[in-house]
């Protein structure tokens, strides 16, 4: 490992190199745990290729054993008997404890996911910490409804009806690369809220800061069992968790493709699921919208995260008489922007996640070329032996070619023209994901009678890929079942049920 450390162009703090120096254990049942048959898996810094930790390579009988300690924990001891506002405290304290590590938490996230350490603090772990506060608040205000029935057979008896909001119990929870230590928040801050237990396979390629939140949970003072993290492969220990009959809720976010196998398995069990699923989000800049702000808006959409988003604002529909001047400003900026490692302060786009994702990313450019497309600016890999890829803006594209029909998941967008709202509502809807979109115009006239065709569980307004925690976010169509934060994210946490009384 101190080889590893010694290869890095930018200094990590001292809390990091000792969570790295350490073996890594998977955290079940209050116990720091290896993998029943002994497996690790190897963590690689995406800036280099390098392997810098190992994690246990957790399977079906670790899935189990974990699902146990969550089912203990919800039906008995001190978390079942523990008030909503205890539930609240703790999440409060852990909340403050993610703050006050905060940086350690984004170096690991630079280092194990690739995104520049800047963003990984000031958005990745801030947002963390506003939504585990945002879901504290909750946990004493989830309650149900009283009804005065009518019982039209029973006219002689007066009853009296209410409904009760019960945590639905044990939740798996499966979440992606892109985003590790967010998407966990956003699982396990509605779920503790509820008063559910967890369990949770973080993605093989980004482990680590799932195990340092366990550390924190474990140290903010939860009881045993009600936080679980095991690491392994998606197709064992996602799939033997995706599939047990143990699990009451299973949330999941990650591509389409997968997450229809990870509902199916659940459906065989009437396990309650909610997806959040991939995109191939719009935007559609109007012809009073101002040019450099859209290119700068265009920029943040497509190469934040080095474009893992699945909101990612990878189709950009211009209106013929802005497309030159606004793609021309994408394209500069693009051009100007720093790429290198994550761990290096003034890197602006980071490498992608693996090996795999880069070749996924140029083989779509690649197909793009031969379908006729062209590059304004990139296109091509980064330099360097880490999986980079250059901020690629593609023109000439044709509404049936992949790169505009499928979910690429990197920094590439395609610029298309278009000549009225009809036709760019009707194009922008010719997908079958329904995520997010985003329309730039100060015409509001226009722009709400565009935001009711636009087929998107998000519409940003001048803006793309902001984020409140009181705002519903999921998708339509293709892109998911269910919502993640707001207040409707409890619907997927709690059952109501009904109180008849005579």
């Amino acid at each position: 490992m101190q080889d590893y450390m010694d290869t890095l162009k930018a200094p990590v703090s001292e809390a990091t190199r000792r969570f790295l120096s350490k073996p890594q254990r998977m955290a079940i049942g209050g116990e720091w745990v290896e993998a029943s048959e002994g497996g690790t898996l190897d963590v690689f810094d995406p800036a280099t290729g390098l392997a810098f930790a190992k994690v246990p390579a957790g399977g079906k009988a670790d899935i189990e054993r974990a699902v146990a300690a969550a089912r203990q924990a919800f039906e008995g001891g001190d978390w079942a008997a523990m008030r909503a506002v205890d539930r609240e405290r703790l999440l409060m304290k852990l909340a403050d404890l993610v703050e006050a590590n905060a940086q350690e938490l984004a170096e690991l996230e630079a280092l194990d996911n690739g995104k520049p350490v800047t963003v990984a603090r000031f958005a990745d772990v801030a947002l963390v910490v506003d939504s585990l506060r945002y879901m504290a608040g909750w946990a004493t205000k989830i309650g149900g409804e009283t009804m005065e029935p009518s019982v039209p057979i029973v006219r002689e008896r007066e009853f009296w009806g209410f409904t009760r909001r019960e945590p639905v119990g044990v939740v798996g929870a499966i979440i992606p690369w892109n985003f590790p230590l967010l998407m966990a928040a956003w699982k396990m801050g509605p779920a503790l809220a509820s008063g559910c237990t967890m369990v949770l396979k973080p993605a093989e390629e980004t482990p680590l800061s799932a195990l340092r939140l366990a550390e924190l949970v474990e140290e903010a003072g939860y009881p045993a069992g009600v936080f679980n993290v095991v690491t392994g492969l998606g197709h064992t220990a996602g799939a033997a968790l995706s599939a047990h009959p143990g699990i009451n809720k299973l949330a999941f976010t990650g591509s389409t493709e997968i997450g229809k196998l990870v509902g199916k398995a659940a459906l065989d069990n009437m396990t309650r699921i909610s997806l959040e699923l991939g995109g191939k989000s719009p935007m559609i800049v109007l012809e009073d919208a101002d040019v450099d702000a859209v290119a700068a808006g265009a920029a943040h959409a497509i190469f934040f995260n080095s474009g893992q988003v699945c909101t990612a604002g990878s189709r950009l529909f211009i209106h013929k008489k802005k497309f030159d001047r606004v793609v021309e400003g994408l394209s500069n900026i693009a051009a100007g922007m720093k790429v290198g490692a994550g761990i290096e302060p003034d890197t602006q786009l980071g490498p992608l996640v693996s090996a795999v994702q880069q070749e996924r990313v140029l083989g779509y450019i690649r197909s793009g070329f031969e379908q006729g497309a062209r590059a304004a600016v990139g296109g091509e890999a980064g330099e360097g032996s880490g999986y980079f890829v250059k901020p690629t803006v593609l023109v000439d594209a044709r509404d049936d070619m992949r790169v505009v029909r499928e979910e690429i998941f990197g920094p590439v967008v395609v610029a298309m023209p278009y000549d009225d709202l009809d036709e760019v509502a009707r194009r922008a809807n010719d997908t079958p994901y329904g995520l997010a979109a985003s329309i730039w115009s100060n015409d509001l006239t226009r722009v709400h009678r565009l935001i009711p065709k636009i087929q998107a569980g998000t519409v940003w307004v001048n803006c793309h890929t902001v984020l409140d925690n009181s705002m519903p976010f999921g998708g339509f169509k293709q892109s998911g079942i269910g919502r993640e934060m707001g207040r409707a994210v409890f619907d997927q946490y709690t059952e109501i049920k009904s109180v008849l009384m005579a």
